[in-house]
């Protein structure tokens, strides 16, 4: 299979060197002329929890340098970037290529205003990592791919895609890819916000009540958009079951579900959010792929969503310098929601 990745960051230097390694033919176009030196040269260095790698990949610096057409394309970028990666590619794309969204947030019908929506595929990314250096990336975390089309068809070619991609990890197909990228997608709304706004890793702000609390507003206003848009969403990562944690009234369930996400906070303790990190690199956040599209989809199906709202509009002030990440933050009360501010120093 014939692919061109297009980003080389932490995850597709990652994907593009195990898949190179394992006999895919795979290009890499990367940002950085250092990357794409390194990458042609002495190799990606790729470390973490897979081993210590050197790999070799064909790389360029711009998607006009690649020639030919593409079986698949993937688009690696943040979500602000993808729609121009997206028009770039398409003179390298026949009618039977794919195209597959590998940004955080859910973009497939962004997507499929540029190339089509026959030729989309969505992923859902399971596996954690982190840039080191110029060509240089660490696997942090297992964990499996899911891919899909936007119809729900699992084709052949579908299938060749998982055996490519099952060469980085373990690849498994879906009828119901929309429903497993927003499963992700509140995870994602929960940890990178909070993050941002105050400055902590997830086991820190996991240790605050207060946190927790606009971690399970989150969740509760994702979860009432998806019931009005007639969602069955899975457990994200098979495990956090979104309906179960959001069950019931007494102070017993409010308790169980603070023990829950505090327990979520312990295991993955060092996880700290990518918006996080943007912003202290003076770069633009994701928000509006996450909390931003939440709101969205709230307004569309006139569920009331104050708290991602809130969280949009604050993350928007760091970035315009308006606003300082700070503890404060937490502190705000329509993060913390009328009916828990009651409560406020409860689970302190």
């Amino acid at each position: 299979m014939k692919i061109l990745v297009i980003g080389a960051g932490a995850i597709g230097s990652i994907m593009a060197a195990f898949m190179a390694q394992a006999g895919e033919d795979v290009t890499l176009v990367c940002k950085h002329r250092e990357t794409a030196d390194r990458a042609n040269g002495q190799g990606l260095h790729i470390t973490g929890i897979q081993g210590d790698h050197w790999i070799r990949v064909n790389a360029v610096t711009e998607i006009e340098e690649v020639e030919g057409n593409f079986d698949a394309c993937l688009i690696v970028t943040k979500a602000y970037d993808m729609p121009d990666a997206a028009r770039r590619v398409l003179p390298h794309l026949t009618p039977e290529s794919m195209v597959v969204s590998m940004q955080n947030g859910i973009c497939l019908e962004k997507l499929a205003e540029i190339v089509g929506r026959n030729r989309v595929v969505g992923c859902m990314m399971g596996f954690g990592a982190t840039m080191t250096g110029r060509g240089e990336a660490e696997m942090t975390s297992t964990g499996d791919l899911v891919i899909g089309t936007m119809d729900g068809m699992v084709t052949d070619s579908l299938k060749a895609l998982a055996t490519a991609l099952g060469k980085v990890t373990r690849t498994q197909t879906t009828t119901h890819i929309y429903e497993q990228l927003y499963s992700k997608l509140i995870v994602n709304s929960c940890i990178t916000s909070l993050g941002a706004i105050c400055g902590l890793k997830l086991g820190e702000m996991m240790r605050r009540g207060d946190a927790r609390r606009i971690f399970l507003n989150i969740i509760d206003e994702a979860v009432r958009i998806a019931r009005a848009m007639k969602l069955n969403l899975p457990p994200y990562g098979g495990k956090l079951d979104y309906y179960a944690l959001m069950k019931g009234d007494r102070w017993t369930d409010d308790f169980r579900r603070h023990a829950t996400i505090f327990v979520v906070g312990l295991k993955y303790r060092n996880l700290k959010s990518s918006s996080l990190q943007s912003l202290e690199r003076g770069q633009r956040t994701e928000v509006d792929s996450f909390n931003g599209y939440l709101a969205d989809m709230g307004r569309q199906m006139r569920v009331s969503c104050p708290v991602n709202r809130r969280l949009v509009q604050m993350v928007h002030e760091i970035e315009e310098g308006k606003r300082e990440i700070s503890l404060k933050n937490l502190e705000d009360p329509v993060l913390q929601g009328e009916k828990n501010a009651k409560r406020a120093g409860k689970h302190r």
